[in-house]
């Protein structure tokens, strides 16, 4: 078992795992690490890339943080769906409640640290920024961080339901993507894009304050997305165990289900 999970590239678990276990997995194996490198320093190319070609009386936080947001959102789920992706191939238990809680931090963290770094180019733009380049920048950074635990919880699902990663990664934009495009595409349907689509809902969370209905709208993605696929995983896992035959999955509080 152990050289099948080798040679998958994924990291051996166990049964008891805790939260610190499965950030060490995070990071584990060189591959992850320069997985997270590459997210990072996306954010500081976009960040650059953004102030230099806006006008300075155009750059707010809130215009740099959308594309930076965004572009970094499309590699953490990579890094959730392989960390999942590890409870597959191992022995007949699986404590799921750990790696989505580090999967869900480490997406925190990322929007954080794109946060700063929207900050940072905001202050040190050579040629300045608009006069209310900080309007709305509460919360738009509350909104950021929002965006990446739900991308990541969306590559915590697909890590457990598909089952070869390199798919899995690839649903992570194609499933959300291809569903906004297919909403918009259709004139009746276009409305659905603010209640089913991802990318739809994250522009909202990083345009500012965010109304009553897009809240709603937030919560029904939230739903859809990360609740109600992170239970078809778990429930996976639960019945069906890391190789296809029945197992038993080891609850929050630590007894088998």
């Amino acid at each position: 078992m152990r050289q099948s999970v080798v040679e998958a590239g994924g990291m051996p678990t166990g049964s008891g795992e805790t939260v610190p276990a499965a950030f060490r997995r995070l990071a584990g194996t060189r591959a992850r690490r320069r997985l997270i490198a590459v997210t990072l320093l996306l954010g500081l190319v976009i960040a650059a890339a953004v102030t230099a070609v806006v006008r300075p009386a155009d750059l707010t936080f809130a215009v740099l943080a959308e594309p930076v947001q965004i572009l970094m959102s499309v590699t953490v789920p990579f890094l959730g769906a392989l960390l999942a992706g590890d409870l597959r191939r191992k022995p007949r238990t699986a404590r799921f409640t750990p790696t989505l809680l580090a999967a869900a931090l480490f997406a925190a963290a990322v929007g954080v640290f794109g946060n700063l770094v929207c900050a940072a180019a905001l202050v040190v733009a050579p040629s300045g920024a608009a006069p209310d380049a900080w309007r709305y920048a509460g919360a738009v950074a509350a909104g950021a961080v929002l965006v990446q635990v739900v991308a990541q919880l969306v590559g915590t699902a697909l890590g457990v339901l598909v089952r070869r990663p390199v798919l899995a990664c690839l649903g992570t934009i194609v499933l959300p993507l291809g569903l906004w495009a297919l909403l918009g595409a259709v004139g009746p349907l276009r409305p659905a894009q603010t209640w089913l689509a991802p990318f739809a809902s994250a522009h909202n969370l990083l345009s500012g304050p965010m109304s009553t209905l897009m809240w709603a709208q937030w919560l029904v993605v939230l739903m859809v997305w990360a609740v109600s696929l992170n239970a078809a995983g778990a429930a996976r896992l639960t019945w069906h165990g890391p190789m296809g035959g029945p197992a038993r999955a080891v609850l929050p509080g630590g007894g088998p289900a």
